[in-house]
């Protein structure tokens, strides 16, 4: 009898010893971050924090489609930024959980400033995952992280949130991860883009009234961690065929008469070659192979579309590159391939740092298509 009184002592002696979950808060206590954020203005760095509830957001079978969800955003700012973030601290009435943060946003501002110390500061917070998705902006910050969804669905459910193309709402830019793009901000050669994010307002009406949705309009491209320039989504037509991740894009093909064509292409692939001619000069060619699928012919023959859709992508190309040139931007990454290549030459060519591409730099630019389905309506390969 006492043996077994004695073992007993001995358990209840051990879990009083155990930590306990008296520091532990309810998931109903705690308010989650989802998205942060980031401007610079009048020499202070000013932070915003969209938070969001779980309970107003989790799908199941008794969700009220089209309910509005409201969205908490907490402002803060100071010197740097992790006073700013700390500035919002004081005010949260639950503490502030940043596990599931998912998305953040930079300023033109702050782009122009530089973003080293945002993702030292970043990046030093546990919490914080690497693989969130970075855009920047030229709106206002509160109307971004104040953007909700189709059907007044919660933000979670915009392509804001997805790395992945979302049918044809990024029909040229795939989104970009932090890791990434850390990665990639110290790299030789690399002309390293972070796609620009805006609310279109002139596409869906919810009864009579206008309702804004977020759509990618461009790119920043940077080099050594500086921004050098923005390209609009217009202007970088030409990037999608060096872009292997897009699922779909359609490309207009013009006939005869004035007609047009339409063709879905998915996933295609670009290669650069650099070439050095005897000069020192390097000209780069450029292979593109497409697979699509008619959308419209206009009774035109599929050897007929595939002829037009080779002209009508090199010429996306081409404009593509021209205007990055103006803008000393490199969509291609063409000095990316030749340090990967010729690193001593790229060297020799970016002494001092300088944009070595100019207007003879591009040499060949050869495009093959192929057509390789008709959709559900079966046409006569003439």
């Amino acid at each position: 009898m006492r043996f077994w009184i004695g073992k007993i002592l001995i358990c209840l002696l051990a879990a009083g010893s155990l930590s306990s979950c008296a520091n532990s808060r309810d998931i109903q206590n705690m308010a989650y971050v989802t998205a942060l954020g980031i401007d610079y203005v009048n020499g202070e760095y000013k932070t915003y924090i969209q938070v969001l509830n779980f309970s107003n957001i989790a799908r199941s079978e008794n969700t009220s489609l089209g309910q509005k969800v409201p969205i908490w955003i907490g402002t803060g700012h100071g010197k740097t930024l992790a006073l700013s973030l700390s500035d919002t601290n004081a005010t949260s009435q639950f503490p502030l959980f940043w596990g599931h943060l998912k998305a953040i946003v930079l300023s033109e501002n702050l782009m122009k400033r530089g973003g080293k110390e945002t993702y030292a500061t970043l990046n030093r917070y546990y919490q914080i995952r690497y693989n969130v998705l970075v855009f920047g902006t030229k709106d206002r910050m509160e109307d971004i992280l104040t953007q909700k969804s189709i059907f007044n669905l919660s933000p979670l459910d915009t392509i804001m949130y997805t790395s992945a193309q979302n049918h044809s709402q990024s029909p040229y830019i795939i989104a970009s991860y932090g890791n990434r793009l850390i990665a990639n901000m110290n790299e030789p050669g690399n002309s390293l883009y972070m796609p620009s994010i805006t609310i279109n307002k002139d596409t869906w009406l919810e009864d009579k009234a206008t309702r804004g949705m977020f759509q990618m309009n461009g790119a920043y491209f940077f080099d050594k961690g500086s921004l050098v320039n923005w390209m609009s989504i217009a202007e970088l037509k030409g990037l999608r065929w060096a872009t292997e991740k897009i699922s779909k894009t359609t490309l207009q093909v013009p006939l005869e008469e004035g007609n047009e064509g339409a063709i879905q292409f998915g996933h295609p692939r670009m290669k650069v070659i650099p070439k050095v001619q005897s000069n020192g000069d390097v000209k780069f060619d450029l292979k593109v192979t497409a697979k699509g699928t008619i959308r419209d012919s206009d009774n035109a023959t599929i050897p007929e579309l595939e002829k037009r859709a080779e002209q009508a992508i090199q010429e996306e190309i081409k404009e593509t590159y021209r205007v990055g040139l103006a803008k000393h931007c490199d969509p291609f990454q063409m000095e990316e391939t030749l340090y990967r290549q010729r690193p001593r030459l790229f060297h020799q060519l970016t002494k001092g740092g300088f944009f070595f591409l100019n207007e003879r730099s591009l040499g060949a630019v050869q495009v093959t298509v192929k057509i390789t389905s008709t959709g559900k309506y079966k046409e006569i390969v003439k």
